[in-house]
């Protein structure tokens, strides 16, 4: 588990990593793959205020499976392994 709390509203992701093999099953080099649009939520942030001070809540929570664009987001390493810290605004959905 990570120990980063982000600020604001913020939320850190862990992308998951998608299938190394193409649809007609050919495997492919990490050079050829996408960036994986899928995280996890791992933490959320400590929330933002509207314009009256009044708390906004967070729509995701840790656990959820989100989906990200491609290239947001702020990469950081924690206990060796690569997370991103997006705003809750880059987070295009929730995958039910």
């Amino acid at each position: 588990m990570a120990n980063i709390k982000p600020l604001g509203q913020r939320v850190l992701v862990k992308r998951i990593e998608a299938d190394g093999v193409s649809a007609g099953g050919i495997v492919l080099p990490d050079s050829a793959k996408e960036k994986p649009q899928e995280a996890l939520v791992i933490s959320v942030g400590t929330g933002g205020r509207d314009d009256n001070g009044k708390l906004i809540e967070f729509t995701v929570k840790v656990n959820d499976k989100v989906l990200i664009s491609k290239y947001g987001g702020t990469e950081v390493k924690v206990n060796g392994e690569e997370h991103l810290i997006v705003s809750e605004s880059d987070i295009l959905g929730i995958v039910g």
